[in-house]
């Protein structure tokens, strides 16, 4: 650990906001703290025992959310319930620093962004920033990480650095999926959602005891929805949504220490493909820009001869057995399988202009031991991890011009990497407590790229045109690319309890995310040495300072959390497609996969969530996040272009506020009542690249709001719930090679338009 005199100052300056944010909280909420203090009784006569505590396994134990020295938040399943959340992009709207969306042209590939660090290209060679979980199982790879909320008991999001907790390190922070466990008893339900846009899904989950020891579960869910758009072209719904899922799962407790669960699951979206909708007129055809955002032209409808498909499925296994009641061991062995065919259209036109057919294919096997302590002095885990993953694409860019060519690539990249990891926390008394931590990984990549450019548009044979004509083989690095990168990363802690309702924390983290190569990498094009390609682009690291204020007012039924944090952010992984003059005639040809490590990136930010139980019926919650994200070194061909950088999908302002009122209202002769619930989300003006661009989201609003009538013994629930109510239109992703093609372009991706739903679950 490695603490300069900027980061000293860093700390300072931070610990004077944090500071401001304890004394902001405390006059914000003085009249219910007055009331706590006096003794006084909390309105409508509730109690602090009144208020359900939040508990996160953040720190891989059992904690509460408001005693855990980290920045995390955690969305039960009934809270995710009430508001009719589809899916996990949806969490983002309530998360400081957050982007949560699907990759363009996909409805299942996820973008995640914290705290300004993520991953944007989800070609094999490139790492997610962001780490996504379920139940402890690091997912490798974005295609199919887009998950339906259904059968979790809560998900969770920490934010900055992981690595000393959890299996796989992510330098930005993690979404953690975690399911339920079978019940004891037979457990059925049902949900029912039909809604605008042809919308109808079903999800059926069942459980039931085979012994006393041994039980047995399943989830089958549907979700269908036609189109936001049309393809005008070939009359296909666009934006569309078809999805079926399952999971499948055994748990045995054949002694009171021993658990074991085996748990299987499996996605498959036959949805169309999803295309842009051009921000430009085609420049030879003249082709005027449509007025709906969600209608294409785009004529491109296979790959290799099969319709867009994505299908994915894993199984794993845990095993954790209780020695005594300070030790307790994990055993987390998981494999998983995912295939992709994806007709991508850049052009959306009903022309042949720049077209991508493509395949992906991904495979992974992971094992992680780890080892938990729990004493009244003394709590910590100690683990090792090992993963072996498998990423392959390949694909054609099929480009008219002056010369229509069809270029294959292939990029097929392997990652072997393990880790040791521990992290322990010393009370030295009720108030104060030291946590350290530290990793020692090692990344291993190989790989190999092929690029051939054939003549014609038609396609090349490896991806279905046996007779394609070879015009010029660019890259052939089929063996020999191979890398290692070792690190250590620390972690250091400090939790202060100023009393029971105040909880303040100092954190120094580091994380790291190991090098690997271009998938795309185009010697003959960028000419670029050999030595270099061989090479690869280079691990990124960053370190962070965060200060932070966890309070609760009132016996509990006002919390607080608020966070300050300063990020050095160092050789930054920026992959991309640029492109390119190959023979030098003034006009661009052809495209270059270019993967810079930008030097050095500085990164600030603030963080507040708070909620506020009013009265027994009226809960306000909201969410404010402000970041300042600059680079300070970004070499382009010698020069510092860091001015002329931006960060992508890292929004300066973002803001939430959700408001809850519970009614008393029987139906049918049940005792029941009816939640209205509303927020409103704000989102700050968004970059989709490095450089500003056309695709560019100016600021913008969505309101949201729900009616819910739950039954008194909770087995059932009736909802209406509207999205997008004033109809936004907002970009969230798109291509910019507005040089290349006899018509260029330049297409964007959308958030959903304005939708209504309807949702029925029963519980036997």
């Amino acid at each position: 650990m490695r603490l300069t005199d900027n980061k000293m100052n860093v700390i300072k300056r931070s610990a004077m906001s944090t500071a401001v944010l304890l004394a902001l909280s405390s006059g914000l909420m003085g009249a219910a703290h007055a009331q706590q203090a006096s003794g006084a009784p909390a309105p409508d006569g509730d109690t602090a025992s009144d208020v359900q505590k939040v508990v996160v396994t953040a720190r891989r134990r059992e904690e509460t959310l408001q005693d855990v020295p980290v920045s995390v938040t955690a969305f039960s399943a009934d809270q995710l319930s009430k508001q009719g959340v589809p899916d996990v992009t949806a969490l983002a709207l309530a998360l400081p620093n957050t982007t949560l969306k699907a990759s363009r042209a996909t409805n299942s590939t996820l973008t995640a962004f914290i705290r300004g660090v993520g991953q944007a290209d989800p070609l094999a060679g490139f790492e997610s920033g962001v780490g996504i979980y379920i139940d402890d199982i690091y997912l490798a790879r974005p295609q199919a990480a887009v998950a339906d909320i259904y059968d979790v008991e809560r998900i969770e999001v920490l934010r900055g650095p992981q690595g000393t907790l959890y299996g796989r390190n992510t330098i930005g922070g993690a979404v953690k999926y975690v399911t339920r466990k079978l019940s004891n008893k037979t457990d059925v339900r049902l949900r029912g959602t039909v809604g605008d846009y042809g919308q109808k899904e079903a999800v059926v989950t069942a459980s039931t005891p085979v012994s006393d020891t041994f039980r047995i579960g399943g989830t089958v869910a549907r979700f269908k929805r036609d189109g936001f758009g049309k393809n005008l072209f070939t009359g296909a719904d666009n934006y569309d949504k078809d999805v079926t899922a399952v999971r499948l799962s055994a748990e045995w407790t054949p002694t009171p220490d021993l658990f074991i669960r085996v748990a299987a699951d499996g996605t498959q979206d036959d949805s169309n493909p999803k295309n842009g909708h051009r921000l430009i007129v085609g420049r030879t055809s003249g082709a005027p820009i449509l007025e709906n955002e969600f209608d294409t032209r785009a004529n491109l409808t296979k790959a290799l001869g099969h319709e867009q498909e994505v299908t994915a499925h894993g199984v794993s296994a845990l095993v954790e057995y209780r020695f005594n009641d300070q030790f307790t061991l994990k055993s987390i062995t998981a494999s998983r399988k995912d295939k992709s065919w994806a007709p991508i259209d850049f052009d959306s036109l009903s022309v042949v202009d720049m077209e991508v057919p493509a395949l992906y294919t991904n495979e992974q096997f992971s094992q992680e031991f780890n080892l938990t302590y729990t004493s009244d002095k003394i709590q910590g885990v100690a683990g090792v991890y090992y993963i072996d993953a498998q990423a392959f694409n390949k694909f054609d860019t099929i480009l008219a011009g002056a010369v229509p060519t069809s270029t294959f690539t292939s990029g097929d990249i392997g990652t072997k990497a393990w880790a040791v990891y521990a992290d322990g926390s010393y009370n030295f008394n009720e108030a104060l407590s030291l946590s350290i931590g530290g990793r020692y990984t090692v990344d291993k990549r190989t790989a190999s790229i092929y690029r051939q450019i054939y003549l014609g548009l038609a396609g090349t044979p490896e991806m279905g045109n046996p007779g394609a004509v070879l015009f010029r083989t660019d890259t052939d690095l089929r063996s020999g690319l191979e890398r290692e990168d070792k690190k250590f990363t620390p972690r250091v802690a400090v939790n202060y309890k100023l009393n029971a309702d105040h909880n303040v924390y100092a954190s120094y983290s580091e994380g790291f995310k190991g090098g690997g190569f271009d998938p795309r990498l185009n010697i003959v094009g960028t000419r670029i040495p050999l030595s270099q390609a061989r090479a690869g682009y280079a691990p990124e690291t960053i370190e962070t300072v965060e200060l932070g204020l966890k309070s609760a007012f009132n016996g509990g039924r006002i919390t607080t959390n608020a966070a300050v944090f300063y990020s050095d952010y160092q050789d930054v992984q920026i992959p991309g497609s640029v492109a390119i003059d190959t023979n030098g005639d003034g006009r661009d040809d052809s495209f270059a996969g270019v993967t810079t490590n930008a030097g050095k990136a500085k990164i600030r930010g603030v963080e507040l969530e708070a909620i506020a139980n009013l009265t027994r019926d009226f809960t306000l919650a909201g969410m404010y996040s402000y970041i300042d994200a600059e680079y300070k070194q970004y070499i382009v061909a010698g020069v510092n272009v860091a001015n002329q950088r931006v960060f992508q999908n890292t929004p300066k302002n973002s803001a939430n506020l959700r408001a809850s009122y519970d009614i008393a209202v029987p139906i049918a002769g049940y005792n029941g009542k009816v939640s209205l619930i509303g927020s409103v989300s704000y989102k700050g003006a968004t970059n989709q690249f490095e450089t500003v661009s056309l695709l560019d989201q100016e600021s913008y609003k969505l309101y949201d709001a729900s009616i819910v009538w739950t039954r008194a013994d909770g087995k059932i629930r009736a909802g209406i719930h509207g999205k997008n109510l004033s109809d936004e239109r907002y970009k969230t992703a798109g291509y910019l090679f507005p040089t290349l093609g006899n018509e260029g372009t330049l297409t964007a991706f959308y958030g959903n338009p304005r939708t209504v739903s309807a949702t029925l679950e029963y519980r036997f």
